[in-house]
């Protein structure tokens, strides 16, 4: 059975669970994490928690698996470790790359140019041949056992989610802060996927109808816990200061290197397996500017900032150059530079998040580098402001 024959049998046996388990569904804990890991085989597993690779953090450290007795959903056969992966097997791939920081983009289980991409990186920076996919597919079948777990809408939804959020500039320059606008909205961004994955593993009334304390199905990846974030404004670092980024603008990907070592684009694919290139920690997809507003060259980071407000300035979007008319559109989730910005020393151009992550890599943006939300705001613990950023 494909994988696109299971959201009605996942949520059959999500329903299923609830009524042996009560206490999940009635469970006080509302601050969004993941109650559930969920085997997708036959076998019982009492493990405490998945077990993770040593150079990814566990996806999910509240997480536990189906206890022995309670349902699991049928097996499928796994995909050949020599080829690009399918189903739950391809979920487990790009949950392994996002939690290993080499981002595949949105985590659907569709494996695309970016999934593609992050796994040449991955396969760069251990020193396997770029393009083979057996060394991380064992990985990522070793480190996420459980592809999907059940995960609770946390009660902060009330304060981060505004169904009547306006569409137009001006009436959003009149608002506190632009919130999500539903609580599927919120729950895709915080499980790294979209919306239409979530209505594929549950079901369209579900993710239409959701409200805290709700349980849905959701990708078994690390929360991006918006709750967190502060208004931050990140200061230089000794060591994150000297680091290197370099954008790509042809392959769409933005990646990270340690300070004074080789800094490649993308190894030569025909090139046999080398020594790990250990310099690069870190590659994530991107969409860099409309071409007439890319500004090639190496730039500094000059600040970092959560939760900006963004200056709404028509002419700088059409022309590239700044007006003298403008509109100040608050922090927020939906703010068009997202959840984090930071410049560089090329006035008006930075990386920063965005408010449509299913976007990245397909529409341009008008010169600045767009990451999702729950990419962009990593960034801080890898670069800070004195750190150089190669446009290419």
């Amino acid at each position: 059975m494909s994988r696109h024959n299971y959201p009605a049998m996942r949520y059959f046996i999500l329903t299923l669970l609830l009524s042996v388990s009560p206490a999940l569904a009635q469970s006080p804990q509302t601050s969004g994490q993941v109650l559930r890991a969920l085997p997708l085989d036959f076998e019982e597993n009492t493990d405490s928690a998945p077990a993770i690779a040593p150079q990814a953090p566990p996806a999910t450290p509240n997480a536990a698996p189906l206890a022995p007795g309670e349902p699991a959903s049928p097996a499928e056969a796994p995909s050949p470790l020599n080829s690009k992966p399918t189903g739950d097997d391809a979920v487990r791939l790009q949950i392994f790359l996002d939690q290993s920081n080499f981002g595949p983009g949105v985590i659907d289980g569709r494996i695309g140019q970016f999934s593609e991409l992050a796994v040449k990186s991955w396969n760069e920076n251990n020193g396997h041949p770029i393009d083979s996919w057996e060394a991380v597919n064992i990985a990522a079948r070793k480190a996420v056992p459980n592809p999907y777990a059940v995960a609770v809408v946390p009660d902060i939804t009330e304060k981060w989610v505004n169904p009547n959020l306006p569409y137009k500039k001006a009436d959003q320059a009149k608002q506190k802060q632009m919130s999500y606008r539903s609580n599927g909205e919120f729950m895709s961004e915080r499980y790294h996927t979209d919306v239409p994955y979530l209505i594929e593993l549950n079901s369209q009334s579900k993710i239409n109808n959701l409200k805290p304390r709700d349980t849905i199905v959701v990708p078994n990846v690390k929360a991006f816990e918006i709750e967190n974030l502060t208004g931050a404004a990140f200061k230089q670092d000794e060591a994150l200061s000297q680091r290197h980024a370099v954008v790509d603008t042809k392959l769409n990907q933005v990646r990270i290197y340690e300070a004074n070592l080789r800094a490649l684009v993308v190894a030569d694919p025909n090139a046999p397996a080398s020594v790990a290139n250990q310099s690069l920690i870190a590659a994530f997809p991107i969409t860099p500017g409309k071409p007439q507003f890319i500004r090639y060259g190496k730039w500094e980071m000059k600040n970092a900032v959560e939760l900006p407000v963004w200056r709404y300035d028509q002419q700088l979007l059409d022309t590239g150059k700044r007006g003298t008319e403008s509109l100040n559109i608050p922090g927020g989730p939906n703010n068009p530079v997202g959840v984090l910005w930071c410049g560089l020393s090329k006035p008006g151009i930075g990386l920063h998040g965005t408010s449509d992550p299913e976007t990245i890599g397909r529409s341009r943006s008008s010169g600045c580098i767009r990451l999702a939300n729950w990419d962009i705001v990593r960034i801080p613990a890898m670069l800070r402001p004195g750190c150089s950023v190669e446009i290419r």
